[in-house]
């Protein structure tokens, strides 16, 4: 005998309203339904700007390679003008300091980033200066500079600063230095011709931003995922 329509649409609803009320085990909401806990939105400090993929001065074209002409009135000594005097060993001491002080460029670099261990010397460095150095021609279009000119032409040109005041410790102090390491410069077959600054790049260095990224450890939501196993919401077999 066939069921009449209103009896089949009270039947409906009452299975309905009794599977929502009286069943909450079957309509309770999924442990695993949520959205994954590791994967909302927000500022990962991982995903964030990475600090080392800013501009790196050292992946750029080589700053003492780049092209351009420098105003040499900025790296020639006024008239008149003298170094800063004082104790030689101490401007000496000084010097070696300053040599490998970053602080003195815009851009990271260092004297000694081109100059480590005496490197990236011209055959010329051995001359008494003045004397022709090929950057200060190039750049310049100067065919002799004296030691505390080149100096400022280094702060200027690799270093990407201002020249310092010609009167300061400072320039007195790496001046002094760079003597002194001239003494015991020996010149080297075939480096006469060879850019200081065309050489291997300081900033090939080990890098501090190659070192292990914190970021690819093991990601704390890579781990086994409660949900990803059987699925306490399934319904039973």
């Amino acid at each position: 005998m066939n069921a009449q329509p209103s009896a089949i649409r009270s039947a409906i609803l009452a299975s309905v309203f009794g599977m929502a009320f009286g069943a909450p085990a079957a309509f309770a909401q999924s442990p695993c339904a949520p959205r994954n806990p590791c994967a909302p939105r927000k500022m990962n400090p991982c995903a964030a700007k990475n600090p080392c993929a800013a501009k790196n001065p050292c992946a750029a074209k080589n700053p003492c390679a780049a092209s351009g002409k420098v105003d040499v009135k900025l790296v020639t000594r006024p008239a008149g003008t003298q170094l800063a005097k004082g104790n030689s060993a101490e401007l000496i001491a000084e010097g070696k300091k300053l040599f490998s002080d970053t602080k003195l460029s815009t851009n990271g670099l260092s004297c000694n980033s081109c100059h480590f261990n005496g490197n990236s010397y011209l055959n010329t460095f051995a001359k008494p200066y003045p004397h022709f150095v090929q950057m200060a021609d190039d750049r310049g279009g100067m065919k002799k500079i004296a030691l505390d000119e080149m100096v400022q032409f280094c702060m200027v040109v690799p270093m990407a600063a201002k020249p310092l005041a010609w009167d300061s410790r400072e320039l007195a102090a790496l001046t002094a230095y760079t003597a002194e390491v001239q003494k015991t410069f020996k010149p080297k077959s075939g480096a006469a011709a060879a850019n200081p600054c065309a050489a291997k790049n300081p900033c090939t260095a080990k890098n501090p931003c190659t070192a292990k990224n914190p970021c690819t450890a093991k990601n704390p939501c890579a781990a086994k995922n409660p949900c990803a196993a059987k699925n306490p919401c399934a319904a039973k077999k």
